[in-house]
């Protein structure tokens, strides 16, 4: 485990796998870097890339200086940029996308991006979350009440079945995993609050993310998922729309099939 320290004192932990051009990882909620598909990811991806693998604030081996602000976040991932050298190939997964997105906005130096499948609402129609998302996660971490707090997000955020998420209560080592990082579901929300509304992805990202960037969804994923990544690559002038089945990420990551697109991706002149 190697460590670098952000701009507000946060220790952000991460692992260092492989040779090669410098590639982040970012993970979504309930995601850090011992998740065993992102293990399994940074050590595909190591062949040919030097991979930074880390932990969100707050997750994992990471720190967690209060309050939590999106910029603190950014500066988290401008903290790894500038370990691995300056610049670097940055891959998100759902909220990861959002924040690799966001800190591009902010002129991070990403050389090339990749959203996975980020959880935008960009349909009317489309199934959204509540209007007080982001303050009911809050107020439920506040009161410690973890197990609210998963239900909530997983039910009505992700739009998981209630049967699905209380198997899982069942579940020992699944269940303890995801109450381990269920204080930092509020930072996920925080991330995609005012994206989730159903609303047009906003018009200025046409000048502010020119940076060359996949957008991956699966044919197999909800449709509120799908129609976001369609609405993303056509908003970012420089985007490029990866559909295959095998590539959704509300189930088990299908490492063995991201990597190869990623790495095509990454390593092709665009």
């Amino acid at each position: 485990m190697y460590s670098v320290t952000s701009k507000d004192g946060s220790k952000i932990a991460y692992d260092k796998v492989g040779n090669g051009p410098s590639l982040i990882l970012i993970g979504g909620a309930f995601s850090y870097r011992k998740f065993p598909q992102q293990v399994e990811l940074a050590s595909l991806l190591s062949e040919y890339f030097t991979v930074y693998n880390y932990d969100r604030r707050g997750r994992g081996d990471s720190g967690d200086t209060p309050p939590y602000d999106v910029a603190r976040e950014i500066e988290d991932l401008q903290a790894l940029i500038d370990e691995a050298g300056g610049s670097a190939y940055v891959w998100g997964l759902s909220s990861g996308a959002a924040l690799a997105l966001r800190a591009v906005e902010k002129g991070a130096n990403i050389t090339k991006l990749a959203l996975h499948e980020p959880p935008f609402v960009v349909k009317e129609e489309d199934r959204k979350p509540p209007k007080d998302f982001m303050e009911h996660t809050t107020n439920l971490i506040f009161h410690n009440e973890r197990s609210a707090a998963i239900k909530f997000f997983m039910t009505k955020g992700m739009g998981a079945p209630s049967f699905v998420v209380s198997m899982m209560r069942f579940m020992p080592g699944v269940w303890s995993n995801l109450m381990e990082v269920a204080h930092t579901l509020p930072y996920d929300a925080a991330l995609l609050d005012g994206y989730m509304e159903g609303k047009m992805l906003p018009a200025e990202w046409k000048n502010s993310v020119k940076v060359p960037t996949l957008v991956i969804e699966g044919t197999e994923s909800p449709a509120s998922l799908r129609n976001s990544a369609r609405a993303l690559a056509e908003v970012l002038p420089n985007a490029l729309l990866l559909s295959k089945k095998g590539l959704g990420h509300t189930k088990k990551l299908d490492t063995k099939r991201i990597s190869p697109e990623l790495t095509s991706f990454f390593l092709t002149n665009h």
